[in-house]
């Protein structure tokens, strides 16, 4: 799988985990020159709170289309270390 945005590889992965459609990418897979952790959270019953990072390519700016779980609750520990995307970044196989 690859996440793609302006042009760019974000992310690719064969060990991509699904969670309510969503693709987490292993930390290693993700290209983090393109990542810029931003102050914003979300909280989830059951997976607990998410961080987020801006994707910067290019000179442009998708505020907070990544997301992760850096402590998930429990019932979430198989995306810890793992990053999905949104905001129109394209998911490929």
């Amino acid at each position: 799988m690859k996440a793609i945005w302006n042009g760019k590889t974000i992310a690719e992965s064969n060990n991509t985990v699904v969670v309510e459609s969503n693709h987490y990418f292993p930390e290693n897979s993700i290209n983090k020159d393109y990542l810029v952790l931003t102050n914003h959270h979300t909280s989830c019953p059951w997976k607990g709170q998410a961080s987020y990072y801006n994707i910067e390519v290019d000179g442009k700016k998708n505020e907070n289309a990544a997301w992760f779980y850096p402590s998930p609750k429990d019932a979430a520990d198989n995306i810890k270390n793992h990053v999905a995307f949104w905001k129109g970044v394209q998911i490929t196989e």
